[in-house]
């Protein structure tokens, strides 16, 4: 169970939503009929010694309700109290979201980013508000909105969730904690805006590395997630760290650092028509030293000059990405 009421839980995301949060994927055994807990303990112990203070248990893969009910209670088992386990809402419709996000409630999740799912077309930007709302009702966790284009809403107004639907959430939800500033991608206006709407009520976090590296040096951005930050190692919860110090010339250096991953990212993109590519960026945390391995079908594909540009723009960075050879990564560093 959380370790805050309801009525807490601004409080404590103000006091806890302070860093860097990456996402874990699960890995499936050798065979694809269990998860390997052994590769799930590997990704959020190594998240750990990084410096980030959490991870998005992603439900974007094929699992069974048992086994993403084992993928939490894994996640915060390893993370003993330390590690702050979010909960990826974006099943297939409002029935089963708000089944899956009480059973995250009962697995110790601390806190929900709120998704839609492909089959929610809603008429009006009320049908969002409404979505939202049950959700967001029907459990004492904190929830982060996400205003994304990835989600279609951009028919609907230019900044995918504008701020009279954000400011009703906020309003009529104690438990809306914080808000994941995507909106309006690529452009930042929507980012501006939330930020000055609301930082003083919720958490804003800017969870794009180029974004937040910028951003956060002019207005105070407190939190960076949930994002595929574990590609860059230790880098980002540093960053962050150094932001928090206004150590801003040695951020702008992490910044130029970071520029042939960042450009390797853009080639590749994060994935097609609004589902990322898991395998993708479980391959690149794996040159990191996180866990890799399989995730069932079906899945977006890892080509060989993916892995190639990845690796070469994280050798190019200084970030000294594995030795071991590509092939591992599809079998994973903790096999069963």
């Amino acid at each position: 169970m959380a370790r805050y009421s309801k009525s807490e839980a601004r409080e404590w995301a103000r006091e806890k939503l302070l860093g860097v949060a990456q996402v874990t994927i699960p890995t499936m055994t050798s065979d694809f009929k269990r998860l390997n807990e052994k590769a799930v303990r590997h990704d959020v112990a190594l998240a750990m010694e990084h410096g980030f203070i959490g991870s998005l248990a992603v439900s974007e893969v094929p699992l069974s309700v048992e086994e993403h009910d084992l993928f939490q209670q894994v996640m915060v088992d390893e993370g003993k109290g330390r590690f702050i386990v979010v909960h990826h809402a974006v099943f297939n419709t409002l029935e089963d979201n708000i089944e899956m996000v009480k059973k995250a409630e009962a697995n110790g999740c601390e806190l929900v980013l709120l998704g839609y799912p492909p089959h929610f077309y809603p008429k009006s930007l009320d049908d969002v508000y409404n979505y939202s709302k049950a959700i967001i009702d029907a459990t004492n966790l904190a929830v982060m909105l996400f205003p994304v284009p990835t989600w279609g809403f951009g028919r609907l107004h230019p900044s995918d969730i504008p701020i009279p639907v954000l400011r009703r959430l906020v309003d009529d939800c104690p438990n809306v904690v914080a808000i994941k500033a995507e909106g309006g991608m690529p452009y930042i206006m929507s980012a501006i805006e939330v930020h000055r709407e609301f930082h003083k009520e919720v958490v804003i976090s800017s969870p794009l590395e180029y974004e937040y590296l910028t951003l956060g040096q002019l207005i105070d951005i407190p939190f960076c997630g949930t994002n595929y930050s574990a590609f860059f190692g230790t880098t980002l919860p540093r960053a962050h760290r150094l932001m928090q110090e206004k150590k801003y010339a040695e951020v702008t250096e992490i910044f130029y650092q970071l520029d042939p991953m960042r450009k390797a990212v853009g080639t590749l993109g994060f994935g097609g028509q609004g589902l990322s590519n898991r395998l993708l960026w479980k391959y690149q945390a794996w040159l990191q030293g996180y866990n890799g391995g399989p995730i069932r079908h079906p899945t977006a594909r890892v080509h060989g000059r993916d892995m190639a540009l990845l690796r070469n723009a994280t050798q190019a960075a200084g970030l000294h990405p594995t030795s071991d050879p590509d092939e591992a990564f599809f079998v994973g560093r903790n096999p069963a």
